[in-house]
This record gives C-alpha cells, structure tokens and sequence, in this order.
C-alpha cells in the first residue's frame, strides 16, 4: 500500500470570515484534527497540495502521516466539505487513530473482469453496479485501499450481494452485522431492458449448457 503524507499548520485566527480570507489569498484550506486522547486542533493545508491528493482514490481510505507544525500525527479523511462547483476544498476533518483503532470507513469496490465475464461474453448480458464502495468496520492496521469484485465467472441472471464479497482478514462490512436482512445487492448481470423474450431465452439456454 501507498504512503501518504501531508504538511499542515496550526491556524491561529478562526471563523467564517478568516476561512474565507485563508482561501481567498492564501491559498488554504482550514481543516481540523479531532480524536484520540488529545484536543481538537485546528490547521491550515496547502490546497495545491490537497487537491493533488485527492486524485488519488486510496487517500480516502487510508491511514495518513499528518505534520502538524513539527509533530506527526496519524489520522483517516472523515469528511470533506467542497464547493458547488469550483475545485476548491472548503474544509477536512481528520481523525486521530492507531493500529488498533476501530474505524467505520467507506472502501471502494473495484470491479475487475467485466469484458471478460461470462454473462456478457457468451451470454448478452449486461453488468449493473448498484453500489461503488462499502462502508466496512475493522482496526485501523486492517483497513483496506479496496475491495476487488471479479465477475469473470458469474451468469446472466446473478447478483452478488455484500455477503458475496471477499474480504481481508479482519474485515466486516457494517450492514451484514446487523443482520442477514441487511444484505443488500452490490453488482447483476442480467439481459438488457428491451431484449426480446428469444434473447432471454437463448441466453438461460447457454447458461444451462455451461
């Protein structure tokens, strides 16, 4: 996995209108760093620097080296507030952890095989993702950058669901524990709206015949 680190400094004036001005003229975004055993403190980040990040997709769901004004802080992206519709950071919440701290955190899923796989290959079927990342619970040291589906081998006609997937020890997704009910479909593969019912059944026909 991939080492991230940023540099922050510790802002001194608060407020709506100092954000603002911080943004403006400075070129920063104000952000703050809350959890653990210690205060919550308020920084200043380089929004060249953040935006640069957040090309990454694994920036979101791992573990990050924060320099706070000399001192290195280990902290997870919790929320992010942008604007409507300039690149422009608003505001970051980090949150302090350990190894062994216990985090809920959304995982994205990467679909893997598709072109390949055998319900749309030989069977015409179509792939629909109903969702693109998980929230899992699990320490910190476990988190994963995420979580691969492989569709090489699934039918037409099937949907994985969250108990389908496969996961790193230590792993949970946080709907399945509460209960089976919560187990919610996550990708299908079925024939596509507008086929006709010979499309259908020439495709159950080679899915039997596999």
């Amino acid at each position: 996995m991939a080492n991230y680190e940023l540099k922050a400094e510790l802002r001194e004036l608060k407020g709506t209108g100092a954000s603002r001005r911080l943004r403006r003229e400075a070129g920063k975004t104000p952000g703050i760093v809350y959890g653990g055993d210690k205060e919550p403190t308020q920084v200043t980040l380089e929004l060249k620097e953040l935006n640069k990040a957040f090309e990454d997709e694994g920036f979101f769901s791992h573990i990050i080296k924060l320099n706070v004004a000399g001192t290195t802080e280990t902290v997870l992206v919790k929320d992010v507030q942008r604007h409507a519709y300039k690149p422009v950071v608003l505001h970051v919440d980090f949150q302090r952890v350990s190894n062994s701290t216990v985090i809920k955190q959304h995982i994205p899923l990467h679909f893997i095989n598709e072109e390949a796989c055998k319900g749309v290959k030989l069977q015409g079927g179509k792939v629909t993702h109903t969702v693109n990342d998980v929230m899992v619970i699990c320490e910190a040291s476990n988190l994963p950058e995420f979580i691969e589906v492989d569709l090489k081998d699934v039918e037409v006609g099937t949907t994985l669901h969250l108990s389908d997937l496969k996961l790193p020890a230590g792993v949970e997704i946080l709907e399945l524990t509460h209960g089976s009910d919560h187990d919610s479909a996550v990708v299908s593969v079925d024939v596509p709206k507008g086929a006709s019912a010979a499309d259908e059944d020439d495709a159950a026909e080679e899915a039997a015949a596999e």
